[in-house]
């Protein structure tokens, strides 16, 4: 048996939940902040059998997906003010990092 905890974008989380309940995954739905960004993501905790595990990965594959993202830069408060950048930047956000642990035991009650 194996934990999947997957981190996404709040923007693509519904998107995932109903694939996955649509391939009959259970899934526990968590909200979570980044810390690069500071934004809203969603952590994804899903248990399953070894055998079902590259199914649920390519599920949050084709439904997580990267996007290009202008973030307003923070001033370096007290920091060193010589890499400042004082306009928007453009980032990569999105897609999914995710963690696939060994479970030991798992029960429901």
């Amino acid at each position: 048996m194996k934990l999947i905890l997957a981190v996404i974008q709040d923007q693509d989380s519904n998107k995932l939940m109903n694939a996955l309940v649509d391939n009959n995954f259970r899934a526990t739905k968590l909200a979570s902040t980044g810390g690069f960004l500071k934004s809203g993501n969603t952590t994804f905790m899903i248990g399953t059998e070894d055998i079902r595990v590259e199914r649920a990965l390519q599920i949050i594959k084709e439904n997580c997906r990267a996007r290009d993202q202008l973030v307003a830069p923070v001033s370096p408060m007290g920091g060193n003010a010589d890499s400042y950048v004082p306009y928007p930047v453009e980032v990569e956000v999105g897609g999914a990092t995710v963690f696939v642990l060994p479970v030991e035991q798992f029960h429901h009650f």
